[in-house]
């Protein structure tokens, strides 16, 4: 099958590829010039684990196209992809432009029949709005399909090759049938794929993120009323993880959510029921619980220096959002960074993945660390930010030797408390007792 991608950042590039890979001709296009051009050399914009050997694979047997022409990606596509971004507006809605434009641009150069896909996550009603604009614009019969992504950064290639499900949303029984021959390799084991309407499954998608962000904040909740009952939020969780109606995911509590989906997919739900008159409560608590626990490391911190952070030095280790991925879209550590350089303390930092993300937002007003123990030189406590592996087991030998005190401000949760304790740490984590 031919098939065209419109934009090539997380979900197009993944969708893309992993198209490719199980036969198809894939042509991704891409206004960028430059960023074409470095993948038709063969090199990654992104990071994103097994994604570069099918990357390399595909494009080295031919199946895998880069252009910044759009005719010629769609010229003979029988299904045509966006995944294009849709970032938040002013008041909180899904800013619809990119994928609005696109869909004009397309109408423009069609010959015949194509389906539409919109990939990105889209509010209620996008399909439709999609569809007017290609009968605006066009004579040709094409079919607009929502077929929402459910992928997770980090495994993005696993999610996408072997999905949990897939949801389609079509009314046209010819695109139907197409999507499903398309998918089909995907789910041979016997995963569904579910074919809805339109605005079914498009609600479908920021309901499951808005969801799995609400089990995030009510564990998050959890914590820190076990901080001050004295239980253990590593307790509750397995506690309540064994219940089948709850499930064990999503259930570890942290200094909150961030990444290009939940903060973003939360708000436009919230933002979509307000627009229907529909005043979402949950949700609006979501968001308000998770801005604060972005923070609730440095509200431990300034308890524990008595209100004045000015002069200290803080290692941090860890910057994206989530561990396997260079994303820092509304990584919780920026926010930490900005609330203590604002209190005038100094940072550096270290992350396998996401310090150049840093640098190019953040520049020189905190220092790099070429390695994780060279941040903490003469700093006065280690914060660990995100859940990196190679985070999990250090060399604390080496860390009480390098800080000014072995003083640890843990927002993920790693390290066991009797540990802390044998081996004489000053260890505040969440939801946990701090062990002193």
């Amino acid at each position: 099958m031919k098939i065209a991608v419109v934009g090539t950042g997380y979900v197009g590039l993944v969708t893309g590829t992993c198209l490719a890979e199980t036969g198809n001709q894939v042509t991704c296009v891409d206004i960028n010039e430059q960023k074409v051009k470095m993948m038709q050399e063969g090199k990654l914009p992104i990071y994103e684990p097994g994604l570069e050997l099918l990357f390399h694979r595909n494009i080295s047997q031919k199946r895998l196209l880069f252009t910044n022409v759009l005719a010629d990606a769609i010229a003979d596509a029988q299904i045509i992809f966006l995944a294009l971004p849709t970032p938040p507006g002013g008041d909180g809605s899904a800013d619809l432009s990119y994928v609005l434009g696109a869909a004009k641009d397309i109408a423009k150069l069609v010959t015949d029949y194509k389906v539409i896909v919109t990939k990105s996550t889209v509010p209620v009603g996008t399909a439709d709005k999609v569809t007017a604009v290609i009968k605006a614009n066009t004579n040709i019969e094409c079919a607009v399909v929502s077929n929402p992504e459910f992928l997770r950064e980090g495994v993005a290639v696993e999610d996408f090759m072997k999905p949990d499900r897939v949801v389609v949303g079509t009314t046209d029984e010819r695109a139907r049938k197409l999507m499903a021959e398309l998918y089909a390799p995907y789910v041979r084991q016997g995963n569904p794929v579910i074919f809805m309407d339109e605005r079914s499954s498009e609600l479908t998608k920021y309901a499951a993120n808005s969801f799995l962000a609400t089990k995030i904040s009510f564990m998050n909740e959890v914590a820190n009323l076990c901080e001050l009952v004295g239980a253990d939020v590593d307790m509750v969780r397995r506690g309540i993880g064994a219940d089948n109606r709850i499930g064990n995911r999503f259930l570890f509590s942290g200094i909150g959510y961030g990444g290009s989906c939940f903060p973003k997919d939360v708000q436009a739900l919230a933002k979509s029921a307000e627009e229907n008159q529909y005043d979402f409560k949950i949700l609006n608590s979501v968001m308000e619980v998770n801005e604060i626990q972005k923070k609730v490391l440095v509200q431990k911190l300034k308890k524990y220096y008595n209100g004045d952070l000015k002069g200290k030095h803080f290692a941090m280790w860890g910057l994206a959002f989530k561990p396997e991925t260079d994303d820092i879209r509304e990584a919780p550590a920026l926010y930490i960074i900005d609330e203590l350089l604002k209190e005038g303390a100094t940072i550096s930092v270290f992350d396998p993945e996401g310090m150049n993300n840093v640098k190019a937002l953040v520049g020189d007003k905190i220092t790099y660390g070429a390695d994780a123990y060279e941040t903490l030189n003469d700093a006065d406590a280690l914060l660990i930010v995100t859940e990196w592996s190679a985070f999990r087991t250090p060399d604390f030998e080496q860390i009480g030797s390098l800080l000014k005190s072995k003083v640890i401000f843990d927002g993920r949760n790693l390290y066991d408390l009797q540990k802390m304790i044998d081996l004489g740490f000053y260890y505040n984590s969440i939801g946990r007792k701090i062990i002193n």
